[in-house]
């Protein structure tokens, strides 16, 4: 299937270190500014809101996430100041789940299409997830190996 004519686009990758650690690290809007490439240098804008700046064109990005640690789901609310939309979630599996042990989770990465998308730009969003993904991987361990030592 070509990308444009998806209507979602998902992403995982095993990552090392307990799924609660990672639930936290991708529900901080603080660390979102450091892996969402259209929503970098992230800062509180009021009442749950946040803003970074996409890297692709400069403009500013707003979003809100909503987290549920029972089930290690986030939902990422974007759009204008005035219209957010949860048009993108992230589910960590723990390890034990998928038979690995507890310092083991998956991470996966769901977009979902707007009907005013253009093909190009859900090409680069979904080439975006793709690098992202490589991201929050390469953080989290980084992350973890830090305080370890």
């Amino acid at each position: 299937m070509n990308v444009s004519d998806s209507l979602s686009y998902s992403v995982s990758l095993e990552v090392s270190v307990p799924a609660d650690e990672a639930f936290r690290y991708l529900s901080d809007p603080e660390m979102l500014g450091r892996w969402s490439l259209g929503c970098f240098g992230t800062e509180p804008a009021g009442e749950g809101l946040f803003k970074g700046t996409s890297l692709f064109d400069g403009l500013e990005a707003w979003f809100r996430i909503e987290g549920d640690p029972k089930r290690f789901l986030i939902d990422y609310h974007v759009g204008g100041p005035e219209e957010q939309v949860p048009r993108i979630s992230t589910r960590v599996i723990p390890g034990p789940l998928y038979g690995r042990d507890g310092e083991h989770c998956i991470v996966t990465m769901t977009a979902w299409r707007t009907t005013d998308m253009s093909d190009h730009r859900w090409q680069r969003l979904c080439a975006s997830h793709d690098a992202e993904i490589f991201l929050i991987q390469a953080q989290l361990e980084t992350r973890a190996s830090r305080s370890n030592a």
